[in-house]
């Protein structure tokens, strides 16, 4: 039986990361304008300490898809990304949405391209600041060769710059 589960599990990690992902912009209409070059891995930032994401801007209620096929892990609030959204995507990656004015998703729901899980906003540690989306991508796989000498450097073998995929 233990045999049988190992496998099962082995066969499971194998297609995740072979699964094939495209992505798209999660803000509709947004472009590489609305956003900042400079932002990922930014320090100082907070009490993050880095900044492991892009903040995407929009006016408040846009719609925000999904930026690649997955199944929603989470939907809730906590206190620095206010409203927010976590789904597993292919190459078991973690697609992270945070300060949503409205979330839509739905946990265990299957999600892709066309489906729309929330609204842009300013909740949690963006009150108060123009509307956007906190967008990070952390992979589950570690990649170990981006390790590097920045503040958090042995973060990047987990986080994802979003802008290296639209």
């Amino acid at each position: 039986m233990k045999r049988k589960l190992l496998l099962i599990s082995l066969l499971l990690f194998i297609v995740g990361l072979f699964c094939p992902q495209s992505f798209q912009m999660p803000v509709e209409g947004a472009t590489h304008r609305d956003y900042n070059r400079n932002s990922f891995w930014y320090f100082p930032w907070g009490k993050s300490v880095t900044h492991k994401g892009i903040d995407i801007f929009a006016k408040a209620g846009t719609n925000i898809r999904s930026s690649t096929m997955g199944l929603v892990l989470l939907v809730g609030q906590n206190g620095m990304g206010g409203n927010t959204v976590l789904i597993l995507g292919p190459k078991w990656r973690l697609h992270y949405y945070a300060h949503l004015q409205h979330i839509e998703a739905k946990p265990l729901q299957l999600v892709g391209h066309t489906a729309i899980i929330g609204k842009v906003g300013s909740s949690g540690n963006a009150a108060g600041k123009s509307p956007h989306l906190h967008y990070s991508i952390l992979s589950l796989v570690p990649y170990p060769w981006r390790i590097d000498e920045d503040v958090q450097g042995w973060k990047k073998m987990f986080y994802l710059n979003p802008m290296d995929y639209f």
